[in-house]
């Protein structure tokens, strides 16, 4: 507990003399501290990339999933609906904000969106967003993308090159690679993009690590 936030940080509907709620700010760090997820939109629909750390092996491969399908119009209404719902936990002494993060994104009449709603349950509109401890990595590999002009067959390989890329081989060994999208290519419903595909992903992602492993090898020798 930081003695800056002592005596303020006690409830969730308390403000601190300058301003802030310490409690909201502890559930955007426990956010900024957990693996690395990220949204892209393209021209015809929404991509999701998550790296799911795998901290034991006694857990079940494909078991523990971070990227879920919500309903099968999800849209502006339910994003007003879980903004609303988590900002109601900001509000109130006797319950505590929650300690997550949520991307959402959909397709309706042929036009892709994407949302993140913070622990405050304020929404934003992105067309590129990236949270959890290699978030700022991340952001900066994907504004070298041109993702509006990009399809997410396109998009489905930058991403699981960035999660790649973002990813701290030194502290976290093992990650399992989750990827998912919505768009014309689905009919507008969310789904996991085919196992093919993903599996052409990551070869396209580790092909590039290496290359960009091997020009920097050239450049110091």
């Amino acid at each position: 507990m930081s003695s800056i936030g002592t005596g303020y940080d006690l409830s969730a509907s308390q403000f601190s003399p300058d301003g802030r709620v310490f409690q909201v700010e502890y559930a955007i760090k426990a956010v900024d501290n957990s693996s690395t997820a990220i949204g892209i939109r393209g021209k015809n629909g929404v991509v999701f990339a998550v790296e799911n750390l795998v901290t034991s092996k006694l857990y079940e491969k494909g078991a523990n999933k971070r990227i879920f399908s919500l309903d099968t119009h999800v849209g502006m209404y339910l994003t007003d609906r879980v903004s609303m719902y988590m900002h109601g936990y900001t509000l109130y002494s006797a319950i505590r904000p929650f300690g997550c993060s949520i991307i959402l994104g959909s397709y309706e009449d042929g036009q892709p969106s994407m949302y993140m709603l913070d622990p405050s349950g304020v929404p934003w509109g992105y067309y590129g967003i990236a949270i959890g401890k290699a978030r700022q990595a991340a952001k900066t590999e994907i504004e070298k993308l041109n993702m509006q002009e990009m399809t997410c067959e396109e998009l489905v390989k930058e991403a699981a090159k960035i999660i790649h890329i973002v990813h701290d081989e030194v502290k976290d060994k093992t990650f399992e690679l989750e990827l998912s999208w919505v768009g014309d290519m689905t009919k507008g419903r969310h789904q996991l993009v085919p196992d093919d595909i993903k599996a052409e992903a990551e070869k396209y992602a580790k092909e590039s690590l290496a290359e960009s492993d091997e020009s920097e090898d050239e450049d110091m020798a």
